[in-house]
């Protein structure tokens, strides 16, 4: 198969069972998923990066209609869940591009097996829905141009790419980010975009009334919700994506954030796609910040500090001067709140001293 890229995570100085602090017992944050498995989620990454467009939706199957009088060769699969589709693939007598299409849909039902796999053994992998939306993102080219998979599916891809396994809570929103202008050949429509999974997204009024939207979402109270993130001094604020045809909201310090993100991959529904995340480091200390700034929000705060110690704590082992790197890239408005938490944030690491060696180095009083 040639070359696969893994990120393997060294058993040097990892606590995988509950070590003693003082006169506590220190729970460790993670546990690192075997050998076989890791290398099994990289094979699985490296196909995906070489396979251009992703087929949405099931594998599916072939059909041949022949009621034209000519006949012609459709997909007929599950474009979203409970709903059929059919897309024209060739006419008939045209094997090349009817081998073409088998090719695909092996290579699909591949995938699907491999993700269930995955899935069984305590990898991240999100819903059917959000698959849709992440595959249609990819087939556009958006992911190539610059747009960012951040939240708490950024937090669920990156506990795949470090090979851990870690409590992560479930989420009904996609929160995509760009930094700057996203470099597309043509504009992609966001709202268009969306509306092209086949699901019925609209767009989530702003607030106030005459703001402009900055989310689609889908009907219900548990309809999943897309939202486009961008940086901006005011959190909040309305920021003009023109290349999208569309507003994202400002997130302050995003500009630190979405700073040379990299290619990963997201497991969801049936499906890997590759993605852009934030790099984990820089999401660690902005996840902290994060934590701070949630006035009146004790659990999103309690969230996004439990992300930030999870991740924090396998880099701590693996790329420790990759935390304190980012930590220092960091403008100072960001790291100052951090600095309050020194003390909750030890002793919740405790079992990970290298973690605590680094927030003591980094959060100096």
């Amino acid at each position: 198969m040639g070359y696969v890229c893994v990120r393997v995570i060294p058993h040097k100085n990892r606590n995988h069972g509950v070590c003693s602090v003082g006169n506590a017992l220190a729970q460790p944050l993670y546990r690192l998923h075997e050998l076989a498995f890791r290398t099994q989620y990289g094979e699985l990454k490296e196909r995906v990066q070489f396979a251009g467009d992703l087929l949405p939706g099931t594998p599916g199957s072939l059909a041949l209609r022949t009621g034209s009088g000519r006949g012609y060769w459709y997909r007929v699969f599950n474009s979203v869940p409970g709903k059929t589709a059919e897309t024209l693939v060739a006419k008939e007598g045209d094997e090349a591009a009817l081998e073409n299409m088998r090719l695909r849909m092996g290579l699909s039902e591949w995938i699907t097996d491999q993700v269930s796999a995955l899935r069984k053994l305590g990898f991240q992998v999100a819903d059917k829905k959000t698959a849709r939306v992440l595959v249609e993102l990819h087939n556009r080219g958006a992911f190539d141009a610059g747009l960012v998979l951040v939240g708490i599916l950024g937090y669920m891809a990156w506990l795949n790419e470090l090979g851990i396994r870690a409590v992560s809570a479930r989420t009904l929103d996609v929160d995509l980010a760009r930094r700057q202008q996203l470099k597309l050949a043509t504009p992609l429509p966001f709202l268009d975009t969306m509306k092209a999974t086949g699901l019925p997204f609209v767009a989530v009024p702003g607030l106030p009334s005459t703001a402009p939207s900055t989310s689609v979402k889908l009907p219900g109270v548990e309809g999943l919700r897309v939202d486009v993130l961008a940086p901006g001094k005011t959190l909040g604020a309305a920021i003009a994506v023109p290349e999208m045809e569309w507003t994202a909201q400002a997130i302050p310090h995003y500009d630190y954030l979405l700073a040379d993100a990299e290619p990963a991959a997201m497991l969801a529904g049936g499906h890997c796609i590759p993605v852009r995340l934030p790099q984990a480091a820089r999401l660690v200390w902005h996840k902290l910040y994060a934590a701070t700034q949630r006035k009146g929000a004790a659990e999103k705060a309690a969230k996004d500090e439990h992300q930030a110690l999870v991740l924090g704590a396998v880099l701590a082992d693996e790329e420790s001067r990759a935390l304190t790197r980012a930590f220092a890239d960091a403008p100072t408005a960001m790291t100052r709140p951090i600095h309050t938490m020194k003390k909750r944030l030890s002793a919740k690491a405790a079992a990970h001293p290298a973690l605590v060696d680094i927030l003591a180095k980094c959060l100096k009083d």
